[in-house]
């Protein structure tokens, strides 16, 4: 039988709790104009909760949640994402990986990782607390759940990540033992890990770093968020067989808007011989009300490269 995956990401909860000046006075200030003036219209809670209700009529066995859950950051923000995660499903049945949204300033993302340890801890029980301690992974099936994160602090204006190389020397080894127990092996990422995915404002860097590492290791998927996008793309694997890379919209994204509809992506997947079977469709929320749509529909293995 199939295992079925769900990949969403940039949820960005709102609305914004309240505000103390005193936390304005930091790189805050410029997201708290941002969300007022742009993406309080454009991130609608409606258009999350079909997207929610959606992926619960699905009957997914695991849900992947790739980053940007809050806004600023804020402690509320942080607390207010885990009771979202409680209503998404058991911890054991839902990953979450960090964006930069969640690292807005200096501190926060030490916060997030305490708060949102459930959904991020391995299968020995352990949850990363620091960028250090990753990447986690869980096993689900014949699935290995791979988290990274690419989640830092920046300065204002600036959305990148980062992929060091200790992280980079981690999922190297994780990906060697995944494979060889013969799993199908998808890694987490929130920053798009190929060059020209995004402006450089908000890139990330070591993405060399990361393409080298999934190029000598292997992995069957690679699954990110960041740019709001239904991105496709492909990197090196192993004797240069592709490797897919897949990006999402932002999960509230409101139909109406310029970027594209809130979706989530469903995979399937399964052995098949001495293969891997993956297909995906993109489910989005292309009218105001009514159900969801298929917007895209492919096979991602047999690699049809």
């Amino acid at each position: 039988m199939a295992f079925k995956l769900v990949h969403i990401s940039d949820i960005h909860l709102g609305p914004l709790p309240r505000v103390e000046i005193r936390q304005l006075l930091s790189k805050r200030i410029t997201g708290y104009v941002n969300w007022h003036r742009n993406r309080a219209a454009a991130m609608g809670e409606e258009t999350l909760a079909r997207l929610t209700a959606a992926i619960a009529r699905h009957r997914p066995d695991h849900v992947v949640v790739t980053g940007d859950l809050t806004n600023l950051a804020l402690e509320a923000e942080i607390r207010a994402a885990a009771l979202w995660l409680e209503d998404l499903g058991p911890a054991d049945r839902v990953s979450v990986v960090p964006g930069n949204h969640d690292a807005y300033v200096r501190g926060a993302l030490d916060r997030a990782f305490a708060g949102w340890a459930p959904w991020m801890t391995d299968d020995e029980g352990r949850a990363p607390r620091s960028n250090a301690q990753f990447p986690f992974v869980r096993v689900r099936g014949d699935v290995a759940l791979i988290g990274t994160s690419s989640a830092v602090a920046t300065p204002a204006f600036v959305a990148a990540g980062r992929f060091e190389a200790d992280q980079a020397e981690r999922l190297g080894r994780m990906l060697d033992e995944t494979g060889r127990q013969g799993l199908f092996r998808v890694v987490l990422i929130h920053h798009p890990p190929v060059r020209g995915a995004t402006k450089p404002s908000k890139r990330l860097y070591g993405i060399g770093r990361f393409q080298r590492t999934i190029a000598d290791h292997g992995a069957e998927l690679v699954l990110h968020g960041h740019t709001h996008l239904p991105q496709r793309n492909a990197m090196a694997g192993p004797a240069g067989v592709p490797v897919p890379v897949i990006g999402v919209s932002a999960a509230g994204q409101a139909h109406s808007h310029h970027m594209p509809a809130g979706a989530f992506n469903a995979f399937e997947i399964e052995r098949a011989g001495n293969g891997w079977s993956c297909s995906m469709k993109t489910w989005s929320a292309t009218t105001e009300a009514g159900p969801m749509e298929v917007t895209d529909k492919r096979t991602l293995w047999p690699n049809p490269a």
